[in-house]
């Protein structure tokens, strides 16, 4: 059968369709690139915010409209099984834990309900480009107050090394120079099989190739217990110099509702001791505005935080109430503060990023074009995993120097140095 999958969400959700392809090109199944050449349309749906949520619903609609099978997969399904079912009464299902049972859901000639986690656990063997992702675990160790993944990705499990390096190895033979190494909480990988990230960080390294690992998202309470050893392995050349660390409020009482494990002196800390060892790391971090409990005091010290750490890149969230959780249950910040602070979030995040972006004008990097960019322009990355565009160079997975021209919040604009 043609198969058409279309995804939203995390990097961990792009590992999952990548599995998904993986299983069903095993079976002998053809992954198209339009639904209108499918024979089966496959979405991997998000649940992250109720923005997100409000386009899946619709976006759940309209494909069904199309009147072709229709397998509905991901975290909503997993977090929100009934409302998907009330949506597509007539549609197969399969949870975010169960992807290995795509296969028997296409395949299956009436309708399929996968919710249960699956024991197997497969590695992608399929990548676009020059990046490839995969996931080495799924679930988490945590229990956030606010987070609707934890319900669709109950159990933390973590993959087996062996598949991981040999994924790894096979991405690189067939091409790829990025490997991005995702989870939602990396620094959580083995703790379920009595292995480490580091160790496993080991194994893959023993792979020849050119190739750089990108390490996914680390709590910040799991990334202080093994910091010593992440940043002496994160010092090889294959590995960018980058870590992504979720703060998430700048404030200790709100961190205590979010039910996070670490305070913000602690957070502090950890940046402190990364960059004395580590002085080019880029530090990214997520943060969600108007928790309940944000007052405006609360409000401040994030925005305070934002600027003393100067975080090269920002994920910023409005909290939106997610079923089932238990800041649902909370009293919750108006939603006019919401915006209102989310304005003023977003306006100081571009100030600090154009800050620290400003620091490379002028200066020639080294960087690894990894993806195709806008009217004909390709990106490419320096070694801490800063985006630079490049206009006059037009072939992918190769080291190249750049002067730096422009800057802007977001990235970094170069021009080829011959």
């Amino acid at each position: 059968m043609k198969v058409y999958i279309e995804t939203y969400g995390c990097a961990l959700n792009k590992g999952d369709s990548y599995i998904m392809m993986t299983l069903l090109k095993d079976k002998g199944h053809d992954i198209v690139d339009s639904y209108n050449q499918a024979d089966v349309i496959v979405l991997n749906t998000c649940a992250v915010r109720l923005e997100t949520e409000e386009r899946m619903k619709q976006r759940i609609k309209e494909l069904e409209k199309i009147g072709k099978k229709l397998i509905i997969a991901g975290c909503l399904v997993s977090s929100q099984p009934a409302l998907v079912i009330s949506l597509a009464p007539e549609s197969s299902i399969v949870g975010a834990q169960s992807i290995d049972k795509i296969v028997e859901a296409v395949e299956s000639n009436k309708r399929e309900i996968f919710l249960e986690e699956s024991k197997e656990l497969v590695t992608p063997r399929i990548f676009e480009g020059k990046i490839s992702i995969i996931p080495i675990a799924d679930g988490c160790a945590g229990d956030c107050n606010f987070c609707i993944t934890k319900l669709a990705r109950k159990k933390l499990r973590s993959y087996p090394p062996r598949n991981i390096v040999n994924a790894v190895k096979e991405a690189v033979q067939k091409g790829a120079v990025e490997i991005e190494l995702t989870a939602q909480d990396t620094a959580a990988y083995g703790l379920d099989i009595n292995y480490n990230l580091v160790e496993l960080l080991k194994e893959i390294l023993e792979i020849e190739g050119n190739y750089m690992i990108r390490i996914g998202m680390m709590t910040p309470e799991l990334a202080i217990k093994q910091i010593d050893e992440i940043l002496e392995i994160i010092k090889d050349k294959r590995i960018y110099k980058f870590l992504h660390l979720p703060v998430q409020s700048g404030d200790d009482r709100v961190l205590k509702l979010m039910n996070r494990k670490y305070t913000v002196d602690e957070y502090r800390e950890l940046v402190k001791e990364i960059r004395d060892k580590i002085p080019i790391v880029n530090i990214t971090t997520d943060i969600i505005i108007g928790h309940p409990g944000e007052d405006d005091e609360a409000f401040q010290n994030t925005i305070n935080l934002i600027k003393e750490i100067k975080f090269e890149r920002i994920h910023l969230a409005m909290y939106s109430i997610r079923p089932n959780t238990r800041s649902a249950s909370m009293p919750q910040v108006p939603d006019s503060i919401k915006k209102q602070r989310m304005k003023i979030a977003n306006e100081v995040y571009e100030e600090v990023a154009y800050s620290v972006h400003s620091e490379y004008l002028g200066s020639n990097a080294l960087v690894l074009t990894t993806e195709l960019g806008r009217k004909g322009s390709i990106i490419g990355r320096t070694i801490n995993y800063i985006p630079v565009v490049i206009k006059d160079y037009d072939k992918l997975g190769e080291w190249i120097n750049v002067k730096i021209t422009e800057a802007s919040f977001f990235d970094l604009r170069g021009k080829f140095i011959q």
